[in-house]
Protein backbone atom coordinates (compact mmCIF):
# COMPACT_ATOMS: atom_id res chain seq x y z
CA UNK A 1 0.00 0.00 0.00
CA UNK A 2 0.87 3.33 -1.02
CA UNK A 3 2.69 5.40 2.02
CA UNK A 4 0.93 8.64 1.62
CA UNK A 5 -2.53 6.49 1.84
CA UNK A 6 -1.28 5.46 5.77
CA UNK A 7 -3.09 7.32 8.54
CA UNK A 8 -0.96 7.22 11.93
CA UNK A 9 -3.37 7.21 15.23
CA UNK A 10 -2.22 7.23 18.87
CA UNK A 11 -3.76 4.80 21.12
CA UNK A 12 -5.05 5.66 24.95
CA UNK A 13 -5.71 2.13 26.77
CA UNK A 14 -7.54 1.58 30.15
CA UNK A 15 -7.07 -0.65 32.43
CA UNK A 16 -9.60 -2.71 33.68
CA UNK A 17 -8.07 -6.24 34.04
CA UNK A 18 -9.43 -9.16 32.40
CA UNK A 19 -11.66 -7.05 30.60
CA UNK A 20 -8.14 -5.70 28.78
CA UNK A 21 -9.27 -8.57 26.35
CA UNK A 22 -11.32 -5.96 24.79
CA UNK A 23 -8.56 -3.98 24.23
CA UNK A 24 -6.69 -7.36 22.49
CA UNK A 25 -9.51 -7.44 20.10
CA UNK A 26 -9.42 -4.19 19.35
CA UNK A 27 -5.43 -3.63 18.62
CA UNK A 28 -5.79 -6.91 16.66
CA UNK A 29 -7.72 -5.57 14.05
CA UNK A 30 -6.33 -2.20 13.97
CA UNK A 31 -2.85 -4.31 13.65
CA UNK A 32 -4.62 -5.89 10.81
CA UNK A 33 -5.35 -2.77 9.09
CA UNK A 34 -2.63 -2.00 6.76
CA UNK A 35 -4.08 1.93 5.81
CA UNK A 36 -3.24 2.46 10.16
CA UNK A 37 0.65 3.08 11.29
CA UNK A 38 0.08 3.34 15.28
CA UNK A 39 2.97 6.25 16.10
CA UNK A 40 2.19 5.86 20.24
CA UNK A 41 0.41 4.18 22.96
CA UNK A 42 -0.40 5.11 26.57
CA UNK A 43 -1.52 2.60 28.73
CA UNK A 44 -2.38 1.78 32.32
CA UNK A 45 -2.85 -1.48 34.14
CA UNK A 46 -3.70 -4.10 31.76
CA UNK A 47 -3.47 -1.07 28.98
CA UNK A 48 -0.04 -1.11 30.07
CA UNK A 49 0.38 -4.58 29.41
CA UNK A 50 -0.94 -4.76 26.32
CA UNK A 51 1.46 -1.71 25.28
CA UNK A 52 4.35 -3.39 25.74
CA UNK A 53 3.27 -7.00 24.43
CA UNK A 54 2.68 -5.56 20.99
CA UNK A 55 5.85 -3.28 21.17
CA UNK A 56 7.53 -6.48 21.70
CA UNK A 57 6.07 -7.89 18.84
CA UNK A 58 5.83 -5.34 16.54
CA UNK A 59 9.85 -5.14 17.11
CA UNK A 60 10.38 -8.35 16.80
CA UNK A 61 7.58 -9.78 13.72
CA UNK A 62 5.89 -6.20 12.79
CA UNK A 63 2.14 -6.37 12.44
CA UNK A 64 1.74 -10.06 12.58
CA UNK A 65 4.62 -10.57 15.23
CA UNK A 66 2.69 -7.86 17.88
CA UNK A 67 -0.68 -9.89 16.96
CA UNK A 68 0.74 -13.05 17.91
CA UNK A 69 2.31 -11.93 21.07
CA UNK A 70 -0.91 -10.04 21.46
CA UNK A 71 -2.46 -14.00 21.37
CA UNK A 72 0.21 -15.56 22.97
CA UNK A 73 0.40 -13.45 25.98
CA UNK A 74 -3.25 -13.59 27.09
CA UNK A 75 -3.59 -17.61 26.23
CA UNK A 76 -0.76 -17.54 28.68
CA UNK A 77 -2.85 -15.64 31.62
CA UNK A 78 -5.51 -17.69 31.15
CA UNK A 79 -3.47 -21.04 30.97
CA UNK A 80 -1.83 -19.96 34.58
CA UNK A 81 -5.28 -19.11 35.96
CA UNK A 82 -5.91 -22.56 35.59
CA UNK A 83 -4.29 -23.07 38.77
CA UNK A 84 -5.63 -19.94 40.83
CA UNK A 85 -8.00 -20.92 43.52
CA UNK A 86 -10.70 -17.94 42.48
CA UNK A 87 -12.95 -20.18 40.08
CA UNK A 88 -16.35 -20.06 38.21
CA UNK A 89 -18.25 -21.96 40.17
CA UNK A 90 -20.18 -25.55 38.03
CA UNK A 91 -23.63 -23.65 38.11
CA UNK A 92 -22.10 -20.79 36.47
CA UNK A 93 -20.34 -22.82 33.91
CA UNK A 94 -23.32 -24.81 33.26
CA UNK A 95 -25.09 -21.59 32.93
CA UNK A 96 -22.75 -19.22 30.78
CA UNK A 97 -22.16 -16.69 33.70
CA UNK A 98 -18.92 -15.05 33.64
CA UNK A 99 -19.79 -13.36 36.85
CA UNK A 100 -17.98 -14.69 40.13
CA UNK A 101 -20.12 -12.67 42.14
CA UNK A 102 -21.33 -16.45 43.51
CA UNK A 103 -17.67 -17.87 43.72
CA UNK A 104 -16.91 -18.67 47.11
CA UNK A 105 -13.14 -18.34 46.86
CA UNK A 106 -13.41 -15.31 45.25
CA UNK A 107 -16.07 -14.28 47.63
CA UNK A 108 -13.47 -15.01 50.65
CA UNK A 109 -10.50 -13.80 49.12
CA UNK A 110 -12.23 -10.00 48.59
CA UNK A 111 -13.44 -10.26 52.03
CA UNK A 112 -10.17 -10.68 53.47
CA UNK A 113 -8.55 -8.19 51.08
CA UNK A 114 -10.53 -5.63 52.60
CA UNK A 115 -9.68 -6.55 56.37
CA UNK A 116 -5.76 -7.16 56.06
CA UNK A 117 -2.92 -5.37 54.35
CA UNK A 118 -1.24 -7.07 51.28
CA UNK A 119 2.31 -7.12 52.96
CA UNK A 120 0.91 -8.99 55.98
CA UNK A 121 -1.24 -11.11 53.71
CA UNK A 122 1.44 -11.79 51.17
CA UNK A 123 4.25 -11.44 53.58
CA UNK A 124 6.67 -13.29 50.28
CA UNK A 125 4.93 -11.01 47.54
CA UNK A 126 4.20 -13.38 45.30
CA UNK A 127 2.84 -12.54 42.51
CA UNK A 128 2.32 -14.79 39.26
CA UNK A 129 1.48 -12.36 37.14
CA UNK A 130 4.76 -10.45 37.26
CA UNK A 131 6.49 -14.02 36.40
CA UNK A 132 4.32 -14.36 33.62
CA UNK A 133 5.03 -10.85 32.50
CA UNK A 134 8.71 -10.89 32.77
CA UNK A 135 8.92 -14.20 30.91
CA UNK A 136 6.59 -13.39 28.06
CA UNK A 137 7.98 -9.57 27.28
CA UNK A 138 11.51 -8.89 26.29
CA UNK A 139 12.38 -5.25 27.88
CA UNK A 140 15.09 -4.92 25.80
CA UNK A 141 13.04 -5.26 22.70
CA UNK A 142 10.15 -3.41 23.72
CA UNK A 143 12.99 -0.30 24.83
CA UNK A 144 14.94 -0.72 21.17
CA UNK A 145 11.72 -0.19 19.48
CA UNK A 146 11.57 2.68 17.39
CA UNK A 147 7.94 1.73 15.33
CA UNK A 148 6.00 2.91 18.32
CA UNK A 149 6.14 4.83 21.48
CA UNK A 150 5.32 3.48 24.96
CA UNK A 151 3.99 5.49 27.66
CA UNK A 152 2.86 4.10 31.00
CA UNK A 153 1.19 5.60 34.00
CA UNK A 154 1.35 4.60 37.43
CA UNK A 155 0.34 6.42 40.86
CA UNK A 156 2.79 7.69 43.37
CA UNK A 157 1.88 6.79 46.72
CA UNK A 158 3.47 9.45 48.55
CA UNK A 159 2.19 12.05 46.46
CA UNK A 160 -0.74 10.65 44.74
CA UNK A 161 0.10 11.95 41.21
CA UNK A 162 1.01 10.37 38.26
CA UNK A 163 4.21 9.20 36.98
CA UNK A 164 4.52 8.34 33.22
CA UNK A 165 7.06 5.82 32.48
CA UNK A 166 8.57 5.44 28.65
CA UNK A 167 11.31 3.85 26.64
CA UNK A 168 13.88 3.39 27.17
CA UNK A 169 13.05 3.02 31.16
CA UNK A 170 10.31 0.45 30.41
CA UNK A 171 10.53 -2.50 33.11
CA UNK A 172 8.26 -5.49 34.07
CA UNK A 173 8.50 -3.55 37.38
CA UNK A 174 7.27 -0.24 35.77
CA UNK A 175 4.17 -2.16 34.35
CA UNK A 176 3.29 -4.14 37.37
CA UNK A 177 3.38 -0.64 39.08
CA UNK A 178 1.14 0.22 36.66
CA UNK A 179 -0.74 -2.57 37.39
CA UNK A 180 -0.06 -2.71 41.22
CA UNK A 181 -4.10 -2.56 43.01
CA UNK A 182 -3.11 -2.12 46.57
CA UNK A 183 -5.66 -4.28 48.44
CA UNK A 184 -4.04 -7.10 46.88
CA UNK A 185 -0.29 -6.65 46.02
CA UNK A 186 2.31 -4.38 48.41
CA UNK A 187 3.54 -1.18 46.37
CA UNK A 188 5.89 -1.62 43.96
CA UNK A 189 8.58 0.43 44.76
CA UNK A 190 10.91 2.06 41.52
CA UNK A 191 13.87 4.67 42.45
CA UNK A 192 12.80 4.99 46.01
CA UNK A 193 9.37 5.80 45.51
CA UNK A 194 6.14 3.46 45.91
CA UNK A 195 3.32 3.20 43.11
CA UNK A 196 -0.04 1.65 42.84
CA UNK A 197 -2.06 1.22 39.96
CA UNK A 198 -1.66 4.29 37.50
CA UNK A 199 -5.98 4.19 37.41
CA UNK A 200 -6.19 6.08 40.29
CA UNK A 201 -3.87 8.94 38.42
CA UNK A 202 -4.43 8.44 35.00
CA UNK A 203 -6.29 5.67 33.07
CA UNK A 204 -4.63 6.34 30.99
CA UNK A 205 -2.91 9.48 30.45
CA UNK A 206 -3.76 11.53 27.51
CA UNK A 207 -0.94 14.20 28.09
CA UNK A 208 1.95 12.05 26.82
CA UNK A 209 0.08 11.55 23.52
CA UNK A 210 -0.86 15.29 23.48
CA UNK A 211 2.63 16.59 24.01
CA UNK A 212 3.69 14.30 20.81
CA UNK A 213 3.19 16.43 17.27
CA UNK A 214 4.56 13.89 15.61
CA UNK A 215 0.57 12.60 15.16
CA UNK A 216 -2.72 14.37 16.00
CA UNK A 217 -5.44 11.61 15.80
CA UNK A 218 -5.64 10.02 19.28
CA UNK A 219 -7.92 6.81 19.79
CA UNK A 220 -9.65 6.12 23.21
CA UNK A 221 -10.39 2.67 23.83
CA UNK A 222 -12.58 2.67 26.64
CA UNK A 223 -13.03 -0.51 28.55
CA UNK A 224 -14.72 0.83 31.95
CA UNK A 225 -18.36 2.06 32.33
CA UNK A 226 -18.97 6.13 32.52
CA UNK A 227 -23.21 4.79 32.90
CA UNK A 228 -24.39 2.33 34.91
CA UNK A 229 -28.21 3.01 34.49
CA UNK A 230 -28.95 0.84 37.65
CA UNK A 231 -28.12 2.21 41.07
CA UNK A 232 -26.13 0.17 43.05
CA UNK A 233 -27.31 -0.88 46.47
CA UNK A 234 -24.85 -3.63 47.84
CA UNK A 235 -21.89 -2.87 49.88
CA UNK A 236 -20.18 -4.47 47.17
CA UNK A 237 -21.85 -2.74 44.11
CA UNK A 238 -21.57 0.28 45.99
CA UNK A 239 -17.29 -0.33 46.48
CA UNK A 240 -17.11 -1.35 42.79
CA UNK A 241 -19.18 2.13 41.36
CA UNK A 242 -16.71 4.06 43.29
CA UNK A 243 -13.82 1.93 41.65
CA UNK A 244 -15.16 2.98 38.06
CA UNK A 245 -16.04 6.52 38.92
CA UNK A 246 -12.26 6.76 40.33
CA UNK A 247 -10.66 5.30 37.99
CA UNK A 248 -12.36 7.52 35.25
CA UNK A 249 -12.24 10.67 36.37
CA UNK A 250 -8.85 11.37 35.48
CA UNK A 251 -9.48 10.65 31.63
CA UNK A 252 -12.89 12.89 31.92
CA UNK A 253 -10.85 15.36 32.98
CA UNK A 254 -7.60 15.27 30.85
CA UNK A 255 -10.66 15.06 28.15
CA UNK A 256 -12.18 18.16 29.26
CA UNK A 257 -8.92 20.17 29.65
CA UNK A 258 -7.99 19.21 25.81
CA UNK A 259 -11.63 20.29 24.80
CA UNK A 260 -11.46 23.28 26.47
CA UNK A 261 -8.40 24.38 25.41
CA UNK A 262 -9.28 24.17 21.85
CA UNK A 263 -12.61 25.96 22.64
CA UNK A 264 -10.64 28.59 24.05
CA UNK A 265 -8.29 28.87 21.03
CA UNK A 266 -10.81 28.77 18.24
CA UNK A 267 -12.95 31.55 20.42
CA UNK A 268 -10.38 33.61 20.60
CA UNK A 269 -8.44 33.29 17.09
CA UNK A 270 -5.27 32.12 18.59
CA UNK A 271 -2.19 31.05 16.53
CA UNK A 272 -1.68 27.45 18.24
CA UNK A 273 -2.22 24.93 15.34
CA UNK A 274 -0.17 22.58 17.62
CA UNK A 275 -3.24 22.56 20.20
CA UNK A 276 -6.31 23.13 17.09
CA UNK A 277 -5.08 20.66 14.88
CA UNK A 278 -6.09 17.36 17.87
CA UNK A 279 -8.41 15.09 16.63
CA UNK A 280 -9.93 12.43 19.16
CA UNK A 281 -11.77 8.97 18.92
CA UNK A 282 -13.24 6.91 21.23
CA UNK A 283 -13.41 3.08 20.36
CA UNK A 284 -16.37 2.17 23.07
CA UNK A 285 -19.33 0.24 23.31
CA UNK A 286 -21.36 1.44 26.28
CA UNK A 287 -23.92 -1.40 26.46
CA UNK A 288 -21.40 -3.78 25.83
CA UNK A 289 -19.23 -2.99 29.00
CA UNK A 290 -22.15 -1.96 31.33
CA UNK A 291 -23.59 -5.89 31.25
CA UNK A 292 -20.10 -7.05 32.13
CA UNK A 293 -19.51 -7.59 36.15
CA UNK A 294 -16.98 -6.40 37.70
CA UNK A 295 -16.01 -9.39 39.42
CA UNK A 296 -15.12 -10.64 35.88
CA UNK A 297 -12.31 -8.97 35.31
CA UNK A 298 -11.01 -11.71 37.77
CA UNK A 299 -12.21 -14.06 35.42
CA UNK A 300 -9.14 -15.54 32.82
CA UNK A 301 -11.26 -18.63 31.28
CA UNK A 302 -10.17 -18.88 27.86
CA UNK A 303 -13.45 -19.41 26.69
CA UNK A 304 -14.70 -15.56 28.05
CA UNK A 305 -11.41 -13.99 26.88
CA UNK A 306 -12.02 -15.21 23.68
CA UNK A 307 -15.10 -13.78 23.34
CA UNK A 308 -14.14 -10.31 24.65
CA UNK A 309 -11.30 -10.47 22.02
CA UNK A 310 -14.37 -11.42 19.29
CA UNK A 311 -16.38 -7.99 21.02
CA UNK A 312 -13.03 -6.10 20.73
CA UNK A 313 -12.63 -7.08 17.23
CA UNK A 314 -15.96 -5.94 16.39
CA UNK A 315 -15.85 -2.42 17.90
CA UNK A 316 -12.76 -1.69 15.96
CA UNK A 317 -14.09 -3.23 12.76
CA UNK A 318 -17.19 -0.99 12.85
CA UNK A 319 -15.64 2.06 14.52
CA UNK A 320 -13.29 1.49 11.32
CA UNK A 321 -16.17 1.33 8.88
CA UNK A 322 -17.85 4.57 10.49
CA UNK A 323 -14.67 6.84 11.02
CA UNK A 324 -11.72 5.59 8.99
CA UNK A 325 -12.01 8.63 6.67
CA UNK A 326 -12.30 11.23 9.49
CA UNK A 327 -9.03 10.09 10.74
CA UNK A 328 -6.56 13.76 9.87
CA UNK A 329 -9.49 15.58 8.84
CA UNK A 330 -11.92 16.13 12.42
CA UNK A 331 -12.55 14.58 15.61
CA UNK A 332 -15.32 11.89 15.78
CA UNK A 333 -15.50 12.33 19.69
CA UNK A 334 -17.82 15.13 20.17
CA UNK A 335 -17.63 16.92 23.44
CA UNK A 336 -19.60 19.62 23.00
CA UNK A 337 -23.38 19.93 23.53
CA UNK A 338 -25.07 17.54 21.57
CA UNK A 339 -22.44 15.23 21.00
CA UNK A 340 -21.72 11.89 21.28
CA UNK A 341 -21.14 12.19 24.93
CA UNK A 342 -22.39 15.62 25.99
CA UNK A 343 -23.77 13.76 29.47
CA UNK A 344 -20.55 13.42 30.57
CA UNK A 345 -19.68 17.01 30.07
CA UNK A 346 -21.42 19.78 31.63
CA UNK A 347 -22.68 22.33 28.62
CA UNK A 348 -21.17 25.59 30.50
CA UNK A 349 -17.66 24.29 30.26
CA UNK A 350 -17.75 24.43 26.37
CA UNK A 351 -19.86 26.95 24.94
CA UNK A 352 -17.78 29.37 23.12
CA UNK A 353 -20.50 31.59 21.31
CA UNK A 354 -23.21 33.41 22.80
CA UNK A 355 -27.29 33.53 21.92
CA UNK A 356 -26.57 35.73 18.42
CA UNK A 357 -23.43 33.46 17.22
CA UNK A 358 -21.45 36.56 17.80
CA UNK A 359 -17.85 36.32 19.67
CA UNK A 360 -18.16 37.73 23.69
CA UNK A 361 -15.18 38.97 24.81
CA UNK A 362 -15.86 38.92 28.81
CA UNK A 363 -12.62 39.72 30.93
CA UNK A 364 -12.99 36.58 32.84
CA UNK A 365 -12.85 34.47 29.58
CA UNK A 366 -10.01 36.82 28.53
CA UNK A 367 -8.12 35.90 31.65
CA UNK A 368 -9.30 32.17 31.59
CA UNK A 369 -7.68 32.16 27.95
CA UNK A 370 -4.71 34.12 29.14
CA UNK A 371 -3.82 31.30 31.97
CA UNK A 372 -4.37 28.76 29.17
CA UNK A 373 -2.14 30.07 26.88
CA UNK A 374 0.50 30.07 29.70
CA UNK A 375 -0.21 27.13 30.90
CA UNK A 376 0.69 26.05 26.94
CA UNK A 377 3.97 28.10 26.79
CA UNK A 378 5.36 26.71 29.68
CA UNK A 379 8.34 24.41 30.06
CA UNK A 380 7.68 20.65 30.32
CA UNK A 381 8.26 20.94 33.61
CA UNK A 382 5.65 23.37 34.41
CA UNK A 383 3.22 21.40 31.86
CA UNK A 384 3.86 18.28 34.43
CA UNK A 385 2.03 20.48 37.16
CA UNK A 386 -1.59 20.13 35.23
CA UNK A 387 -1.21 16.35 34.96
CA UNK A 388 -0.11 15.56 38.09
CA UNK A 389 3.50 14.90 37.06
CA UNK A 390 6.18 16.34 39.26
CA UNK A 391 10.00 17.21 37.95
CA UNK A 392 10.89 16.09 35.02
CA UNK A 393 8.72 15.13 32.39
CA UNK A 394 9.08 11.94 33.17
CA UNK A 395 10.16 9.64 35.93
CA UNK A 396 13.44 7.12 35.44
CA UNK A 397 13.30 3.62 35.66
CA UNK A 398 15.02 2.32 39.17
CA UNK A 399 18.88 1.01 38.82
CA UNK A 400 17.91 -1.93 41.43
CA UNK A 401 14.37 -3.68 40.68
CA UNK A 402 11.82 -4.34 43.05
CA UNK A 403 10.51 -7.69 42.37
CA UNK A 404 6.94 -8.64 43.44
CA UNK A 405 7.16 -12.46 43.18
Amino acid sequence: MAKQDTKRIDLALQGGGSHGALTWGVLDRLLEDERLEIDGISGTSAGAMNAVVLADGLHRGGREGAREALHDFWKAVSDAARFSPIQLTFWDRLMGNDSLDHSPSFLFFENLTQLIAPAKLNPLAINPLRDLVLERVDFERVNACRKVKVFVTATNVRTGRATIFRQPELSVDTVMASACLPNMFPAVEIDGEAYWDGGYSGNPALYPLVDDQGCRDLVVVQINPLVRQTLPESARDILNRINEITFNSSLIKELRSIQLLQRLIEAEGLEMETYRAMRLHLIHAEHEVESLSPSSKMNADWGFLSRLYAQGRGWADQWLEANFEALGEHSTFDLRPGGDVRRYFPPGLVTGSNAQGTRRRSPLMIGITAIAVALCCLSPASKALDTGLTGSHYRAQASTPQGLG
